[in-house]
């Protein structure tokens, strides 16, 4: 089951209110997209925490080959 981009963002801006949040559909599928999440409390932390943070705000739905998202390239950052 394919994802809309904004299901994803609703799911990150859930965790992260602050963030600024760009979604981008690689491929017009539903299943492959960009994000870029800039968000004050990555301040501190390296990129695969911010990552981790981020994967962990899409609450399960790129887990397994049944997951709704197949695929997500993640930048993230916080603001300078």
């Amino acid at each position: 089951m394919a994802m809309q981009a904004q299901e994803i963002e609703d799911l990150i801006r859930a965790a992260f209110p602050d963030a600024q949040v760009t979604i981008t559909d690689l491929a017009g599928d539903g299943n492959h997209y960009a994000a870029e999440v800039i968000d004050p409390s990555f301040k501190g932390m390296n990129r695969v925490q911010q990552q981790r943070a981020v994967y962990a705000a899409l609450k399960g739905r790129m887990d397994g080959p049944t997951g709704d998202l197949h695929a997500l390239a993640l930048t993230t950052k916080a603001p300078e």
